[in-house]
């Protein structure tokens, strides 16, 4: 194993970690789980040019794609419920409510 992939191993598995752990804020876990697509995507580009196979080549652009719009996505919710709960704790939401 290469130092590289050991390095993307390793932020993949902290920022799983830091999903589990770390979960006052919602800010905290989009923060997360968005390091969590860039480490998917370094591997997935890793692993495309490791191949060399022509159709894993458009794979990392669609990732980065769906990637984008989870973040895009996971801010307008974080601005909706800062808006109508008063703030990003986790604790305050409750699901069982409309």
């Amino acid at each position: 194993m290469t130092a590289a992939l050991f390095m993307i191993y390793t932020s993949f598995t902290l920022s799983l970690t830091g999903l589990a752990i770390y979960r006052t804020h919602l800010i905290s876990a989009l923060l997360c789980i968005e390091n969590m697509a860039l480490t998917l995507f370094l591997m997935l580009t890793a692993l495309s040019t490791n191949l060399l196979s022509t159709t894993l080549m458009t794979t990392p652009i669609t990732l980065l794609t769906f990637a984008a719009c989870e973040a895009s996505t996971g801010l307008a919710l974080m601005i909706a419920t800062a808006r109508t709960h008063g703030s990003d704790h986790l604790k305050t939401f409750n699901l069982l409510q409309c």
